[in-house]
């Protein structure tokens, strides 16, 4: 039995540098969606698309780019399993 009480995904943690790096060679509309994510998160899709006034679309592009470079993460919405919520993996 382990009593360490490292949290295991804390190595993989990325820095700021590191993140700035990912973020900086996405489109704008990726850059926006992680922004509005550091303020409030999770959020679903629907939410992300109010909040940056971004069209569904163009929200969905860019959660799908933000995800190729493993900044976003995301879950069944505890509030409507039909949807899935967003997050920043920071």
């Amino acid at each position: 039995m382990s009593t360490s009480t490292a949290d295991p995904d804390a190595a993989d943690a990325l820095t700021d540098t590191e993140y700035r790096d990912l973020l900086s060679d996405l489109p704008p509309s990726a850059k926006l969606v992680a922004k509005v994510l550091e303020g409030d998160a999770p959020l679903s899709q629907g939410q992300l698309a109010e909040e940056s006034l971004l069209p569904d679309r163009t929200v969905r592009y860019a959660l799908n780019r933000l995800e190729d470079q493993g900044l976003v993460g995301s879950r069944y919405s505890f509030k409507d399993a039909r949807k899935q919520v967003y997050y920043l993996n920071r």
